[in-house]
């Protein structure tokens, strides 16, 4: 099996930048956009969350990934609790500017459910089948 190269490192853009980018972005009626994250060394989807003008600053400024947590009401950045991280590798819209695509190196499962992608569940003919198991810890 070939190993997948390790993901370049991010490089934070300067102020004026961030200001550009979160211009070019349309948040809903709540101020929130949704970000789907992308392993950046498979291509795979791992998780769709979201994302406020804050947690979209923290993000390119910091590098680490910034969610808003609508249960929570608070910022969120992936791996604080868990230790299962997110490093931004590119910072990508959509057409329109209403979706972003986080393409991230992943530390560890990036489900709550310890997969390594929320993205776990295939319709069969008849039901759900699981086609991602947990990750195993040694």
């Amino acid at each position: 099996m070939k190993s997948a190269s390790p993901a370049p490192e991010w490089t934070p853009p300067g102020a004026i930048v961030i200001e550009e980018a979160l211009a070019a972005l349309q948040f809903d009626g709540q101020g929130l956009i949704p970000a789907v994250a992308q392993d950046a060394t498979d291509g795979r989807v791992l998780m769709l969350a979201w994302m406020n003008r804050d947690a979209v600053r923290a993000t390119l400024e910091s590098g680490r990934v910034t969610y808003w947590s609508r249960s929570r009401g608070a910022l969120w950045r992936k791996g604080d609790t868990s230790g299962h991280t997110q490093t931004l590798v590119d910072f990508r819209i959509d057409c329109d500017g209403d979706s972003i695509l986080l393409q991230v190196a992943q530390v560890g499962a990036a489900c709550h459910t310890n997969r390594h992608t929320c993205f776990y569940r295939s319709l069969g003919p008849d039901e759900w089948v699981e086609i991602v198991g947990p990750d195993v810890k040694p």
